[in-house]
């Protein structure tokens, strides 16, 4: 098995703008010990920066404050760095190429949002034949109310994470993880 950790759009938008993460500290503190633990162990580290494609949206505008990456993940580094402008990783960029390359079979996923990049990203990766391991608690998300429905952030993350584990991916704890790799 060859790994790859993805680290999906932990941008400022999801701290200090206008989608702020439930549980973003402690999720945030997870991301970063995968960080640390891959880097360790020799497995790549892949850093996503979403992007609105538009000026629609106030959100995720290229160079603003907002859309710049958590100052912990920045400091980290990466050994590919990419920029996308919808949910999923692998639309419109090289990530399937580089990580072919690689000869990477399993993409580790974190960052946010569990319920949007995160969920799109995994299912991209096992429809292109990548074993996926979810991380659980190096994931988030938050409350939504639209007109589709009215959903409590941590009801959303329990439902992702029990679909993803339904013959999609392997959804395991930053601990158990940690302790595969160690």
């Amino acid at each position: 098995m060859k790994r790859a950790l993805v680290v999906i759009d932990v941008q400022k938008e999801y701290f200090d703008g206008a989608l702020p993460i439930t549980d973003r500290d402690r999720s945030l503190a997870n991301i970063c010990q995968v960080m640390d633990a891959s880097s360790k162990a020799g497995i790549p580290r892949i850093v996503v920066q979403h992007t609105m494609p538009t000026k629609d949206l106030p959100i995720f505008q290229r160079d603003s404050e907002a859309w710049a990456l958590h100052p912990e993940i920045a400091a980290r580094g990466a050994e590919l760095s990419i920029e996308k402008n919808l949910p999923g990783s692998f639309t419109n960029t090289g990530l399937e190429e580089w990580l072919r390359k690689q000869g990477v079979d399993t993409l580790v996923v974190s960052g946010y949002m569990t319920h949007m990049c995160c969920d799109t990203t995994a299912r991209q990766a096992v429809h292109r034949g990548f074993k996926v391991e979810f991380l659980s608690d190096a994931t988030g998300t938050l409350p939504l109310d639209n007109a589709g429905g009215k959903v409590t952030a941590e009801e959303l993350q329990r439902s992702i994470l029990a679909a993803q584990q339904h013959l999609l991916s392997e959804v395991i704890s930053t601990k158990d993880w940690l302790k595969r790799v160690g």
